[in-house]
């Protein structure tokens, strides 16, 4: 199976170059931005144009940035090919895009590749449903590079604990308090983002009620996570028919 990476300089694309490496795995294509700072195997095509990319793929995995998520979808309604797509910050834009091309071809969308993270949503879910008397506040942390907050991997967290009250994400989400902002409503959830040094992820989903609070917490201590569980879902989803999936069917959550 020939692999196609989207975003292959970045910091998870050069260790998705890496374990494909040591699995025998070969790179059919690879398409970044700026320079190249990684060696790649002579017959691998380095190529800015997602057409010829995707022509050189079985399957395509997409750590990058909207932009560049946007040309690739545009190419795969002209060459569809298996798409796990792990950009976060994607707009409406990018997503309607991913939800036209999903007819043509499999494709897995998850704003956190790692199987901790895909447990803890679930969790999240059942404990919005079960403590709904609790107000709930989502704190996440990363390194200093991160370019936008919150991440997505927090706003998927929101939405699961939306679907356990039934709530709309864009009714009740608040993403920064200053000043005099009265006093919390019940139907509300703070997503706060903290900026700095090297973290790679943590996120906590805290659960405050009157005595007593519940938080669930997941931290991440390698970038290896996110590529591992990206290449895991990729074996997975090219057996699969079109189809938008989540990394939860990849799991057989």
């Amino acid at each position: 199976m020939k692999f196609g990476i989207v975003g292959a300089t970045g910091r998870v694309g050069q260790l998705l170059v890496k374990i494909l490496k040591e699995k025998g795995e070969k790179i059919g294509a690879v398409m970044f931005e700026g320079e190249q700072t990684i060696q790649f195997d002579p017959d691998t095509l380095i190529t800015n144009d997602p057409v010829a990319l995707l022509k050189e793929s079985d399957v395509v995995i997409d750590f990058s940035a909207p932009v560049a998520t946007q040309k690739l979808l545009e190419g795969a309604l002209e060459v569809p090919k298996p798409l796990v797509i792990a950009t976060t910050g994607l707009k409406d834009r990018e997503k309607n895009l991913m939800v036209q091309v999903s007819q043509l071809t499999p494709v897995l969308y998850a704003t956190n590749m790692s199987m901790g993270v895909a447990i803890l949503n679930r969790l999240v879910e059942m404990v919005a449903e079960k403590l709904r008397e609790f107000d709930i506040e989502i704190v996440e942390q990363h390194h200093r590079w991160k370019v936008d907050a919150p991440s997505g991997t927090a706003l998927t967290l929101a939405e699961s604990a939306c679907r356990g009250r039934g709530w709309k994400l864009d009714e009740v989400i608040v993403t920064g308090r200053s000043g005099q902002v009265g006093a919390r409503k019940e139907k509300e959830i703070g997503v706060l983002a903290v900026r700095g040094g090297d973290v790679v992820g943590r996120h906590t989903v805290g659960f405050y009620g009157d005595g007593e609070f519940l938080e669930l917490n997941h931290t991440a201590t390698s970038r290896e996570t996110f590529a591992r569980g990206a290449i895991r879902s990729a074996y997975w989803l090219v057996n699969q028919k079109p189809g938008l999936y989540k990394i939860d069917d990849a799991l057989g959550l």
